[in-house]
């Protein structure tokens, strides 16, 4: 079978493709034939090399993506072969934690992502622990619903466990055309808020007003967190939505409300951030950090999927084949969404 695998950190050309044996599922397990597998920015660190995170190699990328069933191993209940399915990007070793008891999975010692922890999803067949596929709502587009469960798994983690948004705030979301923006963006409103989006392109801004933004703006404006606060009647947002780190995180910090709350999962430009304060304290406002969400909100953004609350924002789908071009393009900043790769081609 073709997998995409890496032997060493690199550029996109240390993507290869190799050819594996289907693997045979053992007890509580399931073999599914994959059917699409979103690209994350998360591929591209692991791909490249993250400081102090060492990577097993040979490793196969992917982190979240669709399948297909198509063998059973013995003890499983309640799967059926022909059965699509979401192939979730989380997974615990130790069941028994009190974190997955009480069902915050992502939340324990032991929480780890397909692709980055171990093997990931950039293969055609893929065995996994039964517990770790989600059935698909009849109707929903395996390919299109492929490009959402990491990202609006960890808007939803942000923004709903950690943020805990409300309706009637605003919420600001940072790179509107990001995979995990787009979804924020969704979520927010779902949930009745005012949301501000920033986009770097003419496109980006577009997506944001499609998806239901109420405002847009281009970060590349000097101090648009005045903007911010003129949308908002000098009031300024109540949530920040942020992901991007040191090149918009002064803006960021200027542009939330007293009692407000910035919430991030990660820092695409760098790790490093400044926090004057005062500012922070004398304000009342909050900094969270956040990681993922809980998996028992899968069902519910599928079923919000296929209701047509949400929606999958896809940039381009191509075989995945050309993993190494996917890469680039996600590396150019130039996507609006998320690339999907479709195996066998």
């Amino acid at each position: 079978m073709q997998a995409i695998r890496i032997h060493a950190h690199g550029g996109p050309e240390v993507l290869q493709v190799d050819d594996l044996p289907i693997p045979e599922p053992g007890r509580g397990e399931v073999l599914c034939r994959v059917l699409a597998v979103s690209v994350n920015h998360l591929d591209v660190w692991v791909r490249r090399g993250m400081p102090g995170f060492p990577v097993e190699f040979p490793r196969i990328l992917g982190c979240d993506g669709t399948g297909e069933i198509v063998a059973l191993g013995p003890g499983t209940h309640g799967s059926a072969v022909g059965q699509q399915v979401l192939l979730e990007p989380g997974y615990n070793d130790n069941l028994g934690s009190i974190e997955v008891r009480r069902g915050e999975d992502h939340l324990a010692a032991d929480y780890q992502i397909r692709g980055e922890h171990g093997n990931g999803y950039d293969v055609e067949y893929v065995v996994l622990p039964e517990r770790y596929v989600t059935p698909l709502p009849p109707g929903l587009d395996p390919v299109a619903t492929a490009a959402t469960p990491l990202v609006f798994l960890d808007a939803w983690g942000m923004l709903m466990e950690r943020a805990r948004v409300r309706s009637g705030e605003t919420v600001l979301v940072i790179a509107a055309g990001s995979g995990v923006s787009s979804a924020g963006i969704q979520i927010a409103k779902r949930e009745g808020a005012r949301v501000i989006a920033t986009g770097s392109t003419e496109a980006k801004r577009q997506l944001a007003l499609d998806l239901g933004a109420d405002h847009v703006l281009d970060p590349a404006e000097p101090g648009w967190s005045r903007i911010v606060k003129q949308m908002t009647d000098g009031h300024g947002a109540d949530v920040v939505l942020e992901h991007v780190g040191p090149a918009t995180w002064g803006e960021s910090m200027k542009s939330l409300a007293r009692n407000g709350r910035l919430v991030t999962c990660g820092g695409t430009t760098g790790p490093k951030v400044e926090i004057n304060l005062p500012h922070l304290f004398i304000k009342n406002q909050s900094v969270l950090g956040s990681t993922m969400g809980p998996r028992s909100a899968l069902p519910l953004i599928l079923e919000r999927l296929a209701a047509g609350t949400y929606r999958p924002v896809v940039h381009s789908i191509l075989p995945m084949s050309d993993v190494a071009e996917a890469h680039r393009l996600v590396e150019s900043r130039e996507v609006v969404g998320k690339i999907v790769l479709v195996p066998g081609a």
